[in-house]
C-alpha cells in the first residue's frame, strides 16, 4: 500500500498556522477526491480543506483543538496502490480542482508557479514543505497524542460526527452552584471535546454545562442526556488537579482557582489588533441623537404583513440601513477613506455596507456589497443572508474586505446606545440603540403641545476627524435621524 500525507496547507492572508475544529471523518473512513475531511480556524475563518486522493483514511495525526503550523502532516490516506509513503503532493488534476474549489471558498486567487521552486496548496502558492518556517510559541505543548489515545473508532460508533465549529470546547466549566472553574487534565478528563451525541451536546449548552466536566455513562464512555442531569443535580463534579483545594458551596478556595485563562487567538486577536489600531489611528469624535422613530415601526409593521417581504426578516434594522444609505448620498464625505501612504482622500461612490455581528467566534463585520444598488427587498435579503452567515462561522475573508460604513446594532442587546470604534479602513460607523416606548412631546398643526406615548431610540456615530468635521458629521446624523422620523424622506432624498 502508498500512504500518502496531506499536509496543512497555506490558507492564504499570510497566516502560518491554523486550528484544527472538526475533523469530518475517523480513521478507516472511505474518502473520495475532494472530499471535506476537516474544518480548520484561521485568524481570518472557518475553512473546510478537501482531500486531493481517494482511498482510506490511515492515520489522523492532528486531533481536535489543536493548533497546527502550516506544512505539518494532520492526515494520512492509503491510495490502495503498492509502495511506501508517498509524498504530500498531489497530482496536477486533484491539485487544480482542489485549489478552485478552496479559492472560491476563502475569496483568493491562484497564481501559477514553477513546480521546481513552489509547492501547489490549496490556497494560492506557499513555500516548500521543507522551507517552512515556524512561528516560536509562548507555550510550548509536549509530544502529540497518538489517534489511539484520543480516538478509538471501533468503540465511537454512531458518535463519530463531532459537534459545529460554535460548540468548541471552552475551558470555563459552571458547576452546580454557579461557580466557574477551570478543568484540570486529569483520570476523569478528556482531551478536546466530550463524547456525545449533538442533542446531548445543544441540552448540555442550554442548561450551560460543559461536557468536559461529566463523568460519560454511555457506550465508549459517551455522556448522555441522563449524565447531564445528574451532574447538574449534584451527582458528579469535575476532576480536580491534584493537590488542588477543593471548593465548596462558597466557592473556591485560595486566589489561584478564581481565575480562568483563555488564549487570545483567532477571530478575537485579530479583532483586537484591529480595534486598538483604529483607536491609535484615527481621531475619533462620538455625536449623539434622540429620535422619534414611530413612523419607522408602523413602516416595519406594514412590510412584515406585505407578501413580497414574507419570506424574509423584517427589522428596525433594515430601515435603518436604508437611512444610512440615503445619507450617505447626500453627505458622501462620511461614505470616505483616509489615505495616509498617498496622502489623499478617497471618496467612495458606491456603499458596502457593514453589519457588525456578535457571533461564537467573536466579533465579525461583513459587508454588503454594492449595497446602495439595491431595493428594500433586495437589502432584506441580502442582510438575512449576511447575518445567518456570520452566525454559523461561515463568514469568509472576502466577505469582511472592502467595507466603506459600518451599523452596530447595540440595541438588539437592550442597550440604549453606545461609542463604538470605527472599522479599520473606514471612517464612520453608526450604533443603533434600543427602541423603546417613552414619553415624548409632540407639537399638533395648531401649535399645541401635549405628552404622548412614542417609539424612542438613541442613535451614535463615530467617525473620523482627519477627514470628517463636525458640520458634516452632524448633517449626516440628522439626515439618518430625519429619514428613520419620516420614511418617505427616503424616496424624496434617494
Amino acid at each position: 500500500m502508498a500512504i500518502k500525507k496531506f499536509n496543512l496547507p497555506d490558507p492564504g492572508e499570510g497566516l502560518l498556522e491554523a486550528e484544527i475544529v472538526t475533523w469530518k471523518v475517523k480513521e478507516g473512513d472511505e474518502v473520495k477526491v475532494n472530499d471535506i475531511v476537516v474544518e480548520i480556524e484561521t485568524a481570518k475563518s472557518l475553512v473546510e480543506l478537501p482531500i486531493p486522493w481517494a482511498g482510506t483514511v490511515a492515520q489522523i495525526m492532528a486531533p481536535e483543538g489543536e493548533t497546527v503550523d502550516v506544512g505539518t502532516p494532520i492526515i494520512a490516506i492509503d491510495d490502495g496502490t503498492g509502495g511506501g509513503d508517498a509524498p504530500a503532493e498531489p497530482d496536477d488534476a486533484s491539485a487544480a480542482a482542489t485549489q478552485a474549489q478552496v479559492d472560491e471558498a476563502m475569496g483568493t486567487g491562484t497564481s501559477a508557479a514553477p513546480k521546481e521552486e513552489r509547492v501547489a496548496v490549496l490556497v494560492g502558492y506557499g513555500p516548500k514543505v521543507t522551507d517552512a518556517k515556524r512561528r516560536p510559541r509562548k507555550h510550548q505543548r509536549g509530544p502529540l497524542p497518538t489517534p489511539s489515545e484520543t480516538k478509538n473508532p471501533e468503540s465511537w460508533g454512531g458518535f463519530a460526527q463531532v459537534a459545529a465549529a460554535t460548540e468548541m470546547t471552552h475551558p470555563t466549566v459552571v458547576d452546580p452552584h454557579g461557580v466557574a472553574v477551570e478543568v484540570a487534565d486529569g483520570a476523569g478528563s478528556r482531551p478536546g471535546k466530550a463524547l456525545a451525541k449533538p442533542p446531548v451536546r445543544k441540552y448540555a449548552k442550554d442548561k450551560g454545562v460543559d461536557l468536559t466536566a461529566v463523568t460519560g455513562t454511555g457506550d465508549g464512555g459517551a455522556v448522555t442526556r441522563a449524565d447531564v442531569d445528574a451532574y447538574l443535580a449534584g451527582g458528579a463534579q469535575p476532576q480536580e488537579a491534584a493537590g488542588a483545594p477543593a471548593y465548596g458551596s462558597r466557592g473556591l478556595a485560595g486566589d489561584a482557582e478564581r481565575e480562568v485563562r483563555i488564549p487570545i487567538k483567532g477571530v478575537r486577536k485579530v479583532t483586537a489588533q484591529a480595534m486598538v489600531g483604529s483607536a491609535f489611528t484615527a481621531p475619533h469624535v462620538t455625536e449623539f441623537i434622540t429620535v422619534d422613530v414611530t413612523e419607522m415601526m408602523a413602516l416595519v409593521d406594514r412590510l412584515k404583513k406585505d407578501k413580497e417581504f414574507k419570506d424574509v426578516r423584517v427589522s428596525p434594522l433594515l430601515v435603518v440601513a436604508k437611512a444610512l444609505i440615503v445619507a450617505s448620498r447626500r453627505n458622501p464625505g462620511v461614505n470616505a477613506t483616509w489615505d495616509e501612504a498617498n496622502q489623499e482622500i478617497v471618496h467612495k461612490n458606491y456603499v458596502n455596507l457593514g453589519i457588525a455581528a456578535a457571533t461564537p467566534r467573536g466579533l465579525m463585520v461583513p459587508n454588503i456589497k454594492d449595497a446602495d444598488r439595491l431595493s428594500m427587498l433586495e437589502l432584506a435579503q441580502a442582510m438575512g443572508s449576511l447575518v445567518e452567515t456570520a452566525r454559523a462561522g461561515r463568514t469568509q475573508p472576502a466577505e469582511m474586505s472592502g467595507g466603506t460604513i459600518t451599523i452596530t446594532n447595540v440595541g438588539v442587546f437592550g442597550v440604549d446606545t453606545g461609542t463604538p470604534i470605527i472599522n479599520p479602513g473606514e471612517s464612520a460607523i453608526l450604533a443603533f440603540g434600543a427602541v423603546r416606548r417613552q414619553p415624548w412631546v409632540v407639537t399638533a398643526a395648531d401649535g399645541s403641545e401635549e405628552i404622548v406615548p412614542r417609539w424612542i431610540t438613541q442613535l451614535a456615530l463615530s467617525f473620523d476627524h482627519r477627514l470628517i468635521d463636525g458640520e458634516l458629521g452632524s448633517r449626516f446624523l440628522a439626515d439618518v435621524a430625519k429619514v428613520l422620523e419620516d420614511p418617505a424622506r427616503g424616496l424624496v432624498w434617494g
